[in-house]
Protein backbone atom coordinates (compact mmCIF):
# COMPACT_ATOMS: atom_id res chain seq x y z
CA UNK A 1 0.00 0.00 0.00
CA UNK A 2 1.58 3.12 -1.07
CA UNK A 3 1.69 6.02 1.64
CA UNK A 4 -0.97 8.00 -0.19
CA UNK A 5 -3.09 5.52 -0.73
CA UNK A 6 -2.68 4.34 3.13
CA UNK A 7 -2.90 8.33 4.54
CA UNK A 8 -6.64 8.54 2.33
CA UNK A 9 -7.85 5.02 3.99
CA UNK A 10 -6.64 6.40 7.34
CA UNK A 11 -8.74 9.88 6.72
CA UNK A 12 -12.12 8.03 5.47
CA UNK A 13 -11.83 5.57 8.05
CA UNK A 14 -16.05 4.54 8.57
CA UNK A 15 -17.35 3.75 11.78
CA UNK A 16 -17.62 0.43 12.95
CA UNK A 17 -21.09 0.80 13.54
CA UNK A 18 -21.35 1.79 10.07
CA UNK A 19 -19.79 -1.39 8.64
CA UNK A 20 -20.22 -4.50 11.34
CA UNK A 21 -22.57 -5.39 13.44
CA UNK A 22 -21.38 -6.35 17.15
CA UNK A 23 -21.09 -9.86 16.44
CA UNK A 24 -20.13 -9.68 12.78
CA UNK A 25 -16.54 -10.02 11.40
CA UNK A 26 -15.18 -6.29 10.69
CA UNK A 27 -15.98 -5.49 6.77
CA UNK A 28 -11.84 -5.06 5.03
CA UNK A 29 -12.50 -2.01 4.19
CA UNK A 30 -12.87 -1.18 7.85
CA UNK A 31 -9.95 -3.40 8.58
CA UNK A 32 -7.67 -1.46 6.06
CA UNK A 33 -8.80 2.08 7.58
CA UNK A 34 -7.79 0.53 11.37
CA UNK A 35 -4.75 -0.64 10.34
CA UNK A 36 -4.00 2.79 8.36
CA UNK A 37 -4.58 4.43 11.51
CA UNK A 38 -2.40 2.06 13.51
CA UNK A 39 0.72 2.13 11.30
CA UNK A 40 0.62 5.87 11.27
CA UNK A 41 0.48 6.52 15.34
CA UNK A 42 3.37 6.84 17.33
CA UNK A 43 4.34 4.35 19.54
CA UNK A 44 3.86 6.25 22.44
CA UNK A 45 0.85 7.03 21.34
CA UNK A 46 -0.82 4.20 20.51
CA UNK A 47 0.71 2.58 23.88
CA UNK A 48 -1.14 5.16 25.83
CA UNK A 49 -4.37 4.98 23.60
CA UNK A 50 -4.33 1.35 23.82
CA UNK A 51 -4.40 1.28 27.67
CA UNK A 52 -6.69 3.75 27.78
CA UNK A 53 -9.43 1.87 25.31
CA UNK A 54 -8.64 -1.68 27.94
CA UNK A 55 -10.02 0.38 30.50
CA UNK A 56 -7.29 -1.20 33.25
CA UNK A 57 -7.59 -4.75 31.87
CA UNK A 58 -4.80 -6.49 30.71
CA UNK A 59 -4.15 -7.57 27.48
CA UNK A 60 -5.71 -11.02 26.33
CA UNK A 61 -2.67 -13.38 25.81
CA UNK A 62 -1.27 -14.41 22.62
CA UNK A 63 1.17 -16.58 20.26
CA UNK A 64 3.41 -15.68 18.04
CA UNK A 65 3.04 -16.43 14.78
CA UNK A 66 5.66 -13.91 13.49
CA UNK A 67 7.20 -11.85 16.00
CA UNK A 68 8.66 -8.52 14.92
CA UNK A 69 11.11 -8.68 12.49
CA UNK A 70 12.93 -5.90 10.71
CA UNK A 71 14.02 -5.64 7.08
CA UNK A 72 13.47 -3.57 4.04
CA UNK A 73 11.28 -2.82 1.74
CA UNK A 74 11.22 -1.90 -1.71
CA UNK A 75 10.15 1.96 -2.26
CA UNK A 76 8.90 2.93 -6.27
CA UNK A 77 8.19 5.83 -7.38
CA UNK A 78 6.18 7.34 -10.28
CA UNK A 79 7.35 10.10 -12.46
CA UNK A 80 4.59 12.56 -12.57
CA UNK A 81 2.54 10.57 -10.05
CA UNK A 82 1.14 8.61 -13.49
CA UNK A 83 4.49 7.39 -15.01
CA UNK A 84 6.58 4.66 -15.73
CA UNK A 85 7.04 3.06 -12.29
CA UNK A 86 10.74 2.94 -10.93
CA UNK A 87 12.95 1.85 -7.78
CA UNK A 88 13.23 4.88 -5.39
CA UNK A 89 15.40 2.73 -2.68
CA UNK A 90 14.45 0.93 0.35
CA UNK A 91 13.01 2.04 3.35
CA UNK A 92 13.25 0.11 6.97
CA UNK A 93 9.88 -1.90 8.01
CA UNK A 94 9.07 -3.96 11.35
CA UNK A 95 6.45 -6.40 10.69
CA UNK A 96 4.27 -8.57 13.13
CA UNK A 97 2.03 -11.19 13.32
CA UNK A 98 0.45 -12.84 16.51
CA UNK A 99 -2.92 -14.90 17.10
CA UNK A 100 -5.31 -14.82 19.95
CA UNK A 101 -5.51 -17.89 22.44
CA UNK A 102 -9.08 -17.44 22.91
CA UNK A 103 -11.48 -17.94 21.61
CA UNK A 104 -9.87 -21.21 20.70
CA UNK A 105 -11.45 -22.39 17.80
CA UNK A 106 -11.62 -19.20 15.78
CA UNK A 107 -8.85 -16.85 17.33
CA UNK A 108 -8.14 -13.87 15.30
CA UNK A 109 -5.23 -12.92 13.79
CA UNK A 110 -3.59 -9.65 14.46
CA UNK A 111 -0.80 -7.56 11.63
CA UNK A 112 1.62 -4.91 11.66
CA UNK A 113 3.69 -3.46 9.80
CA UNK A 114 5.01 0.37 9.47
CA UNK A 115 8.17 1.84 8.27
CA UNK A 116 10.72 2.29 11.28
CA UNK A 117 12.73 -0.48 13.56
CA UNK A 118 10.27 -0.56 16.63
CA UNK A 119 9.28 -3.70 17.11
CA UNK A 120 6.88 -2.85 20.20
CA UNK A 121 4.92 -0.69 17.78
CA UNK A 122 4.63 -3.37 15.99
CA UNK A 123 3.65 -5.78 18.61
CA UNK A 124 1.33 -3.11 19.91
CA UNK A 125 -0.49 -2.37 16.29
CA UNK A 126 -0.75 -6.77 16.18
CA UNK A 127 -2.36 -6.98 19.02
CA UNK A 128 -5.11 -4.13 18.53
CA UNK A 129 -5.31 -5.30 14.93
CA UNK A 130 -6.48 -8.92 16.78
CA UNK A 131 -8.22 -7.67 18.91
CA UNK A 132 -10.37 -5.48 16.65
CA UNK A 133 -11.38 -8.59 14.64
CA UNK A 134 -13.61 -9.93 17.87
CA UNK A 135 -16.87 -10.33 18.43
CA UNK A 136 -18.44 -7.03 20.04
CA UNK A 137 -15.27 -4.78 18.97
CA UNK A 138 -17.01 -1.49 18.39
CA UNK A 139 -16.54 -0.08 21.63
CA UNK A 140 -12.92 -1.00 21.34
CA UNK A 141 -13.18 0.63 17.92
CA UNK A 142 -14.48 3.69 19.31
CA UNK A 143 -12.44 3.87 22.42
CA UNK A 144 -8.83 3.51 20.08
CA UNK A 145 -9.30 4.20 16.25
CA UNK A 146 -11.43 7.15 16.50
CA UNK A 147 -9.54 8.94 18.54
CA UNK A 148 -6.53 8.39 16.79
CA UNK A 149 -7.95 8.91 13.35
CA UNK A 150 -8.95 12.23 14.40
CA UNK A 151 -5.63 13.25 16.03
CA UNK A 152 -4.26 12.12 12.35
CA UNK A 153 -6.86 14.47 10.67
CA UNK A 154 -6.22 17.32 11.98
CA UNK A 155 -2.32 16.88 11.93
CA UNK A 156 -2.82 16.07 8.02
CA UNK A 157 -4.99 19.23 7.68
CA UNK A 158 -2.88 21.48 9.31
CA UNK A 159 0.23 20.28 7.07
CA UNK A 160 -1.93 21.09 4.12
CA UNK A 161 -2.89 24.39 5.83
CA UNK A 162 0.59 25.44 6.06
CA UNK A 163 1.79 24.04 2.54
CA UNK A 164 -1.04 26.00 1.64
CA UNK A 165 -0.05 29.16 2.88
CA UNK A 166 3.17 28.93 0.96
CA UNK A 167 2.14 28.62 -2.32
CA UNK A 168 2.56 30.97 -5.11
CA UNK A 169 0.49 32.04 -7.80
CA UNK A 170 2.17 33.00 -11.03
CA UNK A 171 0.36 34.75 -14.12
CA UNK A 172 2.08 35.79 -17.47
CA UNK A 173 1.60 38.68 -19.44
CA UNK A 174 0.63 38.96 -22.94
CA UNK A 175 2.58 40.81 -24.37
CA UNK A 176 0.36 42.95 -27.21
CA UNK A 177 1.48 43.32 -30.46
Amino acid sequence: MSASSASSAASSAPSAAATATADAPPHAATRRAWMAVLAHTPRAELEAALNRALHGTTPPAYDWLRAPETGLAMVRGRVGGSGDAFNLGEATVTRATLRLREPAEHAPVGVACHLGRDRKRAELAALADAMLQLPGHARLYADLIEPLSTRLDEERSAKRAEAASTRVEFFTMVRGD
